[in-house]
C-alpha cells in the first residue's frame, strides 16, 4: 500500500470538510443565521443578473435554493482536494488557498444586514479547523512518503500508514460531529415555532369561505389555497427566525416623526382581514404561482398616515430582516386598498417560511415590488432616490399585476369524450377585478363562460364553460376582460420586466 497523489486531495477535502462542519456548528451555537456557506449563497443570489434568477426558478422551482447549495458545497469539494494537492510541494499555496475562501466569506457575512464580530466567528473558526487538520494530516503523509522513499521494509511504514489512517477517520468523524453539533444546536427555528405556536392575536379570525365561489369542477385549484400549499418565492436560503418579542418595525424618513413598533404595539392596534390573491411576477401564462388566502393583520395607511409622509414622497422602501429590499409605490399603502402588515395566514399566525411574525400584503401589485417578507423597516422615499433588490437585476420600477387567466380543466394533453366537453379555471386581476372570461376553440368564435361568485376585487375568480367538439386534437384558449372593459391581451410577453402576458392555450384530444 504505497502513497499516491490520490492522499493529498482527500486529505485536502476531508480538512475541508471539517472547517465547514465547525463553522456550521458554530453558527448554530452562538444564534448566528448565516453561516458561512448560506452567507456565500445569500450573495451568489443578490449578484445573480435578473435572467438567470429567472431561468433558475422556473427549472428548478423551489428546489433553487437546494441546487445552489449544492452546486457550492460541489465546487468546494473540488477546491478542498486542490488545496489539498497545493499542500504536497507549496504550504503557502494551500495556505493562500484556504485565506482565500474564509475571505469570500467574510465578504459575504459583512454584507449581510447589521453584521457584528459575532458573525465573523465561525468564518475564523472554520478557517482554523482547515489549517490545524490539514497541517495534521500532512505531517503522517510526508513521513509516510519518507519512509518509502528510503526502501525500508521494516514496521515502519505499517506504523505510520495506520497513524495517518487513523487521523483521517478522525477528522472525518469530526467533521460528521460538528453537523450533528449544528443540526442540534440550531434550534432558533424551534423557539420560533413555539413562540409562534403558543400565539394567540386577538381580532384575528378563522377563514369562512363564502358561498358561491367555487365552480364545482373537479380539478380546479381551490379556491382558499393552504398555508402547506401556498407558493413559496423568497431569496433567503435559511428563513429568519424572529420572536415576536425579538421584533420591531422603524417607519423613517421622508415624515414627519419617525415610528418605532414592537410586536405588541402592533397587535394592540385594529385587525384588518380580508381574502385576497398573491402571485408572483415571475408566473408564466398558466403557471402555477399564485394563492388566494384569508389575511389578517394592521392597515400601513392607518400607520403611515401617524408616521405623516412629506411632500414629495412617492416610494417606500421595505427591508427584511434579511436585507432584501422592494420599492412600494407610496400611494398604493395609502390609498382605499387594504394593504397591510400582515400577522396571520388563514387564521393562524404567519408561517415562518411566509413571513413570520410580520409581513407586508398589498392587493393589485406584484410581490417584488411589495410583499416584503419578514419587514423591518419602511423608509419613506422618492423612487428616484433609491434601487431595489429585482429593480437591480432589470425588473420594472413598478409592478402593478397584469390581468390574467389559466385553464385547469382539461389539462394539457388530455383524452376526453368528443361532444360536450366541461372547461373550467381561474382568472383574476387584483384590485380591478374580472368582469367576464371566454373561451375559443381552434380560433373560433370566443364563447362566455359562466363565473363564481368573488367576495371582493382582490381575489381570484373561478370560470366554467362548456363546448362542443367533434373527434380529434384540439385547442383551447382563454381571456379575462376586467371591470374596466379591458380584455386580456394575446401578445406574448415574457416574465421579464414586469410580468408575462398572453392567452393561456392546452392541447387535447376528444374521441
Amino acid at each position: 500500500m504505497r502513497t499516491s497523489r490520490a492522499w493529498w486531495p482527500l486529505a485536502g477535502l476531508i480538512a475541508g470538510a471539517v472547517g465547514l462542519a465547525v463553522s456550521y456548528a458554530g453558527a448554530a451555537l452562538l444564534h448566528v443565521r448565516d453561516s458561512p456557506v448560506v452567507a456565500v449563497a445569500e450573495g451568489v443570489i443578490a449578484l445573480t443578473p435578473g435572467p438567470v434568477a429567472t431561468w433558475a426558478i422556473d427549472t428548478f422551482g423551489t428546489a433553487d435554493k437546494k441546487v445552489l447549495i449544492l452546486g457550492i458545497l460541489a465546487v468546494l469539494a473540488l477546491l478542498f482536494g486542490w488545496i489539498g494537492r497545493l499542500a504536497h510541494q507549496r504550504w503557502w499555496a494551500a495556505v493562500t488557498g484556504y485565506a482565500v475562501l474564509a475571505g469570500i466569506a467574510v465578504v459575504a457575512v459583512l454584507t449581510k444586514p447589521t453584521p457584528g464580530l459575532i458573525d465573523l466567528a465561525p468564518v475564523a473558526a472554520g478557517l482554523l479547523c482547515w489549517l490545524v487538520v490539514l497541517a495534521v494530516l500532512a505531517e503522517w503523509l510526508r513521513r509516510w512518503e519518507l519512509v518509502e522513499e528510503s526502501g525500508d521494509r521494516d514496521a515502519e511504514p505499517m506504523h505510520i500508514r495506520r497513524r495517518f489512517l487513523v487521523a483521517l477517520g478522525g477528522a472525518a468523524a469530526l467533521a460528521v460531529a460538528g453537523g450533528l453539533v449544528g443540526r442540534i444546536a440550531g434550534s432558533a427555528r424551534r423557539r420560533a415555532e413555539q413562540s409562534r405556536r403558543l400565539l394567540r392575536i386577538e381580532g384575528t379570525t378563522a377563514p369562512a369561505v363564502p358561498d358561491g365561489v367555487g365552480v364545482g369542477v373537479e380539478g380546479v385549484s381551490p379556491w382558499q389555497t393552504s398555508n402547506d400549499d401556498f407558493y413559496l418565492i423568497d431569496t433567503a436560503i435559511i428563513k429568519p427566525t424572529i420572536a415576536p418579542a425579538d421584533w420591531e418595525l422603524r417607519i423613517h424618513g421622508m415624515v414627519e416623526r419617525e415610528l418605532r413598533l414592537s410586536y405588541a404595539d402592533l397587535v394592540r392596534r385594529e385587525i384588518t382581514q380580508d381574502w385576497i390573491t398573491l402571485n408572483c411576477v415571475s408566473n408564466e401564462v398558466g403557471g402555477d404561482l399564485i394563492g388566494n388566502a384569508w389575511w389578517s393583520g394592521v392597515r400601513l395607511s392607518t400607520l403611515l398616515a401617524e408616521a405623516g409622509p412629506l411632500p414629495g414622497a412617492d416610494a417606500v422602501l421595505q427591508t427584511s430582516e434579511d436585507g432584501w429590499t422592494c420599492g412600494t409605490p407610496l400611494a398604493a399603502l395609502t390609498d382605499e386598498r387594504n394593504a397591510m402588515l400582515a400577522v396571520a395566514m388563514n387564521g393562524e399566525p404567519l408561517p415562518i417560511e411566509h413571513g413570520f411574525p410580520v409581513r407586508t400584503i398589498v392587493p393589485g401589485l406584484y410581490g417584488y415590488v411589495s410583499a416584503c417578507k419578514w419587514v423591518v423597516d419602511l423608509e419613506v422615499t422618492r423612487f428616484s432616490d433609491i434601487t431595489a433588490y429585482w429593480t437591480e437585476k432589470g425588473w420594472a420600477e413598478q409592478g402593478p399585476v397584469k390581468i390574467a387567466s389559466k385553464i385547469e380543466v382539461p389539462g394539457h394533453g388530455a383524452d376526453v369524450p368528443a361532444g360536450e366537453v366541461v372547461c373550467a379555471g381561474v382568472a383574476w386581476l387584483q384590485h380591478t377585478g374580472i368582469a367576464a372570461v371566454e373561451v375559443q376553440v381552434d380560433g373560433g368564435r370566443w364563447q362566455r363562460a359562466t363565473l363564481a361568485a368573488a367576495p371582493n376585487l382582490d381575489t381570484w375568480v373561478q370560470w366554467r364553460a362548456v363546448v362542443d367538439v367533434e373527434p380529434g386534437d384540439h385547442e383551447l384558449r382563454v381571456r379575462a376582460i376586467d371591470t374596466r372593459g379591458r380584455t386580456q391581451t394575446g401578445a406574448v410577453a415574457e416574465v421579464v420586466p414586469d410580468g408575462a402576458t398572453g392567452w393561456h392555450t392546452v392541447e387535447f384530444s376528444a374521441g
